[in-house]
């Protein structure tokens, strides 16, 4: 039999303090294991490391498709390294609904980032979770924050309503847009202008610098009637060509001005104690339809009620109450 090589936690801890990428992506694969003993050392790894988390600068990062989301990170990211940072990626690859698996091809599209040692990109399946985030996104950060990284940023895999998640996750949420992109798509994205602490119109170079400049105009006026996403907050709307590097220190500046922000009011402390708060009742709820689904007998019972509710002789609700109500406790050691 083969001896494991399988690091021990006292070995996972101390390479996730010193920076150690090697070491740092054994843990976040064993954060996202979904094994019980696996997540157990997980948990006790990331009790071990949290007082050495939360330090960092969150950004998340979404976008429509073909914003150039992934030429905007790895623009900004090496902009950051190059001025001494430390740059942490956590991007979000959409899940096969077939087969599960997701592409993780974030490398091979953030090229010159991925060579930086002071850059560190780590692709997570989403495993059909809405949102755009992962399931372990949030222990995955706390990780990178562990090793040492200044900035982490949070790439999800689109746009829309769901799009909360991401907003659960990270201190500042950058919506990036392209110019012209149609009525009736900034109509879908209305719920999410709304969470933006900054908005960014991408690929404003070339024959699109107009454009650019007139679709940051539109949404400027459009934010005047909307709430703001963080209290004494005026969102600011931004153009930048992520290819040629144009307005990424203006980018920047309203990243770390809403950061100083957030810090001064104390909002930021508030906004991550509802991010956890918000994070502990879902997990609650995960877990307790977890046990429900364990129980003996339950699939038969569902198959059921499906078929009650399919030839009208039950409604919806009658069934719901029916299965919870026919459902032993979980039986405790």
């Amino acid at each position: 039999m083969r001896t494991s090589t399988r690091p021990s936690l006292d070995e996972l801890e101390a390479g996730v303090r010193a920076g150690d990428r090697a070491l740092l992506s054994r843990a976040i694969t064993l954060a996202e294991s979904r094994r019980p003993d696996d997540q157990a050392q997980a948990q006790e790894l990331l009790t071990r490391v949290l007082p050495a988390t939360g330090g960092a600068i969150r950004l998340g990062l979404t976008g429509v498709p073909g914003a150039g989301k992934s030429t905007m990170i790895e623009a900004l990211g090496s902009w950051l390294v190059e001025r001494g940072m430390r740059v942490a990626v956590l991007v979000v690859d959409p899940s096969s609904s077939r087969t599960g698996g997701s592409i993780l091809g974030d490398k091979t599209r953030m090229p010159k980032l991925s060579l930086l040692d002071d850059a560190y990109i780590r692709p997570s399946p989403s495993s059909a979770v809405l949102g755009g985030v992962a399931r372990r996104t949030r222990e995955a950060m706390l990780l990178c924050e562990a090793a040492g990284f200044d900035v982490v940023i949070v790439e999800s895999v689109g746009v829309g309503q769901s799009e909360a998640e991401l907003a659960e996750l990270v201190d500042t949420y950058c919506l990036l847009l392209v110019p012209g992109a149609g009525d009736e798509l900034q109509g879908i994205k209305r719920g999410v202008v709304e969470l933006a602490d900054l908005i960014v119109v991408n690929k404003a170079d070339g024959d699109n610098v107009v454009p650019a400049k007139r679709a940051a105009g539109d949404y400027r006026h459009a934010l005047r009637m909307l709430p703001p996403s963080t209290p004494g907050w005026e969102t600011p709307v931004l153009t930048c060509s992520a290819r040629d590097g144009n307005g990424l220190p203006e980018v920047w500046d309203a990243i770390t001005g809403h950061r100083a922000l957030l810090e001064r009011d104390g909002e930021l402390a508030l906004r991550r104690g509802r991010q956890q708060r918000r994070w502990l009742h879902a997990l609650l709820e995960e877990a307790v339809l977890a046990r429900f689904r364990a129980q003996p007998g339950i699939d038969e019972a569902v198959a059921e009620a499906e078929a009650q509710v399919a030839a009208g002789t039950a409604t919806v609700p009658q069934m719901v109450q029916r299965l919870v109500a026919e459902t032993p406790p979980p039986v405790t050691d």
